[in-house]
């Protein structure tokens, strides 16, 4: 589970993915086989939550690594190329972002 927390040390990445509502659940179980079968793997992985608005027409997905570097070298593989050009089939856009942390209220 994603804890949230200030922490230089950790790479946070948010990738949202912008799909109609009849494309939603095919691509979150795209994202889910990708996330276990895959990326949970990876070295450096630390934690994944997916999140779906209410129209289902945006998933966002957010991860945690324990570095830059770890996320990159994911990103760049050739399987992540592959699950990849299954994402682009399934949405109009998405796009990773890494992010840092700046403050939590708990």
């Amino acid at each position: 589970m994603p804890m949230i927390r200030k922490d230089p040390n950790l790479q946070t990445v948010i990738t949202t993915f912008e799909v109609t509502p009849g494309t939603c659940d095919d691509l979150l179980e795209e994202l889910r086989l990708a996330c276990n079968d895959f990326v949970s793997q990876q070295p450096g992985f630390i934690s994944a939550a997916m999140h779906v608005n209410d129209a289902r027409t945006r998933i966002a997905n957010y991860t945690q690594w324990e570095s830059r570097e770890d996320f990159q070298k994911m990103l760049r593989s050739d399987e992540m190329r592959v699950y990849n050009r299954k994402f682009n089939d399934l949405c109009k856009t998405f796009e990773p972002v890494m992010y840092e942390v700046v403050t939590t209220s708990d």
